[in-house]
């Protein structure tokens, strides 16, 4: 049956079933467990330690401007890199989104050294999951709780919503790692191009219609997608191996945030892509269909919990919520969407061939 057996399948399944998970997993994901960098730049952690309050004081815009430009040659690691572009993130968000006044403007001395992290590590010079949720965490005991590196305005809701979304990552460990044992890399070239800057032409937010412009970077606004759970690659993973086929909007949706995600997790979720459905569906073995079915079911009973969830906050926040409707973080119809990746999910089922 080739390197696609039931036991991997039920394998998988097995990972929808359980929340069992171990932290060597999560560095698989590229988290990280680096708090410090170098003390050259304080300032910087300073800041980013210390941006609800900047943000509340009406300060950080004043803080930022006065911060010095750092060079980045005291960056040694990858760890280090991911950091150090978490705190430049955290505060470019806190600076352009203070007291809900927009800055069309990021000064220099944050914005250089910013996009040039950014380039280092392909990835967009905006905030996104891979900062917010997969680098923003370390050890709060030796009991394996975590906590955030660096909190936003909102206090214990905010983090809370940014631990529950690693508690995801974690439990999404294990499938992860089946998935890579049952499936061999082919794809090791680079997918995408390393020139941050150009590479999006999106326009997600009402408030900064026009985009940011990157002082001594881009003589133009660059306009780029916000953070949104939808960048977590863990789904689109599954998605890949079990050939769930979404179009037209969806699929450019998907394919566009996929540029959000770092590079080694864009190459893994093509390198997924494959014919597994079709596989199945020729060998006509019912244990085989029962196995890929049962996967595809815990895909879509996550699906509509997540529907159901969004539902109920939208009830609890009223008003508010209802802008949900229009667009999400990361600039989808977030509802319609979801609806819509779920009906795909669904019709990715196989009728099970009769037993002889």
């Amino acid at each position: 049956m080739g390197i696609f057996s039931i036991l991997g399948l039920c394998l998988l399944t097995h990972f929808f079933l359980s929340l069992c998970f171990d932290f060597s997993i999560l560095l698989f994901h590229g988290l990280l467990l680096q708090t410090k960098l170098p003390d050259y730049y304080e300032v910087w952690m300073d800041i980013a330690c210390n941006l609800t309050h900047l943000i509340e004081s009406r300060t950080l815009r004043d803080v930022v401007q006065k911060m010095p430009e750092l060079s980045l040659h005291h960056l040694h690691s990858h760890r280090e890199l991911r950091l150090a572009r978490l705190a430049l993130g955290i505060i470019t968000m806190g600076y352009v989104w203070q007291e809900g006044q927009m800055a069309p403007v990021l000064p220099r001395n944050i914005a250089v050294p910013y996009c040039l992290l950014s380039q280092k590590l392909c990835l967009p010079p905006i905030l996104v999951y891979a900062d917010l949720v997969l680098a923003n965490w370390k050890l709060k005991d030796p009991n394996g709780n975590i906590e955030v590196i660096f909190s936003l305005p909102g206090g214990e809701t905010c983090s809370g919503f940014l631990i529950v979304s690693m508690l995801v990552e974690k439990a999404a460990g294990p499938g992860i790692m089946v998935c890579t044992s049952i499936v061999p890399i082919f794809h090791i070239s680079t997918l995408y191009s390393s020139s941050v800057i150009g590479m999006n032409q999106w326009r997600n937010n009402p408030m900064l219609p026009n985009g940011l412009v990157y002082e001594d970077i881009s003589d133009e606004p660059v306009l780029l997608s916000g953070g949104s759970a939808g960048q977590s690659s863990s789904i689109q993973c599954f998605d890949a191996l079990l050939c769930v086929q979404h179009s037209d909007e969806t699929a450019a949706f998907l394919a566009h945030i996929r540029e959000y995600m770092p590079a080694p997790h864009q190459r893994l979720i093509h390198s997924l892509s494959g014919s597994l459905r079709d596989f199945i569906m020729s060998c006509s073995n019912p244990d085989l269909c029962r196995s890929y079915n049962s996967c595809i079911t815990a895909l879509l009973d996550l699906r509509n919990y997540h529907i159901n969830t969004v539902a109920k906050y939208r009830l609890c926040t009223g008003g508010v919520g209802m802008a949900l409707d229009s667009r999400g973080t990361g600039g989808s119809n977030i509802m319609g969407f979801l609806k819509t990746v779920r009906n795909n999910t669904q019709n990715a089922l196989i009728a099970e061939p009769q037993e002889m």
